[in-house]
């Protein structure tokens, strides 16, 4: 038959295709749009798997849209990363686990966790090991990598981790509450990790390297995520880096009136302020007469030195124990990792003046 019938109006069977063409990829568009699958026809099954791949790349891309920041405000992520800054009922858990974190009896240990030693954060570096292995193990499953130097980095991503968590735990203890309930978060995603990478060296280990592929896939996601906690943790909200920082870009390398000289008691802490520079300072008058100042801002999370005790020629931060000494800013102990900006002073006219020190 080369034609149908409307009635008595005779239309060729090429028009008769065309227009049930049009009507089948229609309504695929209408049923991939609601979400459904439409159902396959002969002869135009790939017009409706084009139609619905298009859709599944447009569901894709939405959901990333939604998730991802855009200009009329923040996406789905940041959304939840702010309430979870804000969830007041992890609090009571936050308090029970930091009271061990604080109880386990480092002793000296502790400022090397902090990275005193390093002068900055041991947590982020000592993080490359176990996110590299597990990266470069997961390359090797899906390009077909030799086995054993799979598991091997498993394992070594296992034993980089032990350390890793340790600083972190550390550092976390030391945090002020907005952190404390993400860096809790970010620690979780890490254990999680952690045991799905130690079921993928067991699974590897008894040869069923299928099942050692996937879970590896699996604590690499829950790592992944836990790190971009981490970041949040130290770019959104500023833990682990300088507070004091800003204190050596204002005042720079000149002189700068900081009130007068007489009045200055001996022995306690006052606060004056570089008008000038935009700055406050911690000042101190010992008992022989000289006159020490320092940046006011803790460098570690920017606690109010001028409220701290002073013990044996440093400054107690009040607010988690930093301690600087006050000729030069050194921290004497942790958990702040580096010194405090320190100021060389004079006396001009009754008139105390102080310029930033460089390091000698």
């Amino acid at each position: 038959m080369t034609g149908f019938r409307v009635g008595s109006v005779p239309l060729p069977r090429s028009h008769l295709l065309h227009w049930a063409d049009q009507v089948s990829g229609e309504a695929d568009e209408r049923a991939a749009s609601a979400g459904l699958f439409p159902c396959t026809v002969a002869g135009h099954s790939g017009r409706m798997t084009e139609t619905t791949d298009v859709h599944r790349r447009r569901g894709v891309s939405a959901a990333l849209r939604a998730a991802a920041p855009n200009r009329p405000g923040p996406g789905a992520v940041m959304r939840a990363v702010g309430r979870l800054e804000h969830t007041e009922a992890m609090d009571g858990l936050l308090a029970a686990v930091r009271n061990v974190v604080r109880a386990v009896p480092l002793g000296p240990l502790r400022d090397g966790l902090h990275g005193r030693w390093l002068g900055h954060p041991v947590h982020p570096m000592s993080a490359q090991v176990p996110i590299g292995a597990w990266t470069s193990a997961a390359l090797l499953d899906l390009f077909g990598g030799q086995r054993r130097a799979a598991r091997t980095l498993v394992g070594v991503g296992l034993l980089g981790a032990a350390p890793t968590a340790l600083a972190g735990w550390v550092d976390w203890g030391e945090l002020k509450k907005p952190q404390l309930r993400v860096g809790l978060v970010h620690s979780a995603l890490n254990i999680t990790a952690v045991g799905l990478y130690a079921g993928s060296f067991a699974a590897r280990m008894r040869g069923r390297e299928t099942a050692g592929r996937m879970l590896g896939f699996a604590g690499l996601a829950s790592a992944s995520a836990g790190g971009a906690l981490g970041a949040h943790l130290a770019y959104r909200q500023g833990a682990g880096v300088n507070h004091a920082e800003e204190a050596e870009s204002r005042v720079g390398t000149d002189w700068h009136p900081a009130g007068p000289v007489d009045g200055l008691p001996v022995g306690e802490p006052v606060r004056r302020r570089l008008e000038d520079a935009d700055t406050d300072l911690i000042v101190v008058r010992d008992a022989e007469g000289q006159v020490h100042a320092l940046a006011e801002k803790c460098c570690h999370l920017g606690g109010p030195l001028a409220d701290g005790d002073l013990v044996d020629g440093c400054v107690v931060c009040p607010w988690h124990g930093s301690t600087f000494r006050l000729s030069d800013g050194w921290n004497a102990t942790g958990p702040a990792t580096g010194p405090q900006p320190a100021f060389e002073t004079r006396s001009a006219d009754g008139v105390l003046e102080v310029r930033l020190r460089r390091p000698e």
